[in-house]
């Protein structure tokens, strides 16, 4: 994996940026860090979204901790997603190199997209 690049202080501001969106909206954390990352790194495209990843596990963590400490009660309804969500990501672990960038870009942009337009019409 290449390594960062100049500016020392980017990965903790584009962290910080992805911590408030994951921990505000239950998403989009890793859409901020794919272009952060781009921006502040030297790795390829199928690493950026590997490096997201792992990236969002620890700050999503984080955030279910901080909502259980202040009473949340939402971990029996989360458990038919998790199975589910490990099982989808497992598979599009082994797929992400066999993926074209293009396909990749062109699916995010399309989830993207969805999101967008339900937030606005709800």
């Amino acid at each position: 994996m290449a390594g960062l690049k100049k500016h020392r202080l980017a990965p903790l501001l584009s962290g910080a940026a992805a911590g408030i969106a994951n921990g505000l909206f239950g998403a989009g954390g890793g859409m901020l860090l794919l272009p952060l990352l781009a921006k502040t790194t030297d790795l390829r495209q199928h690493e950026l979204f590997a490096c997201s990843v792992c990236i969002i596990l620890p700050l999503s963590l984080v955030s279910a901790g901080v909502y259980l400490l202040r009473g949340g009660s939402f971990l029996v309804g989360a458990v038919p997603y998790l199975i589910g969500g490990a099982v989808g990501g497992a598979i599009a672990g082994l797929m992400l190199k066999k993926l074209p960038t293009k396909w990749l870009h062109r699916v995010l942009g399309a989830f993207i997209l969805w999101g967008g337009v339900r937030l606005l019409t709800a």
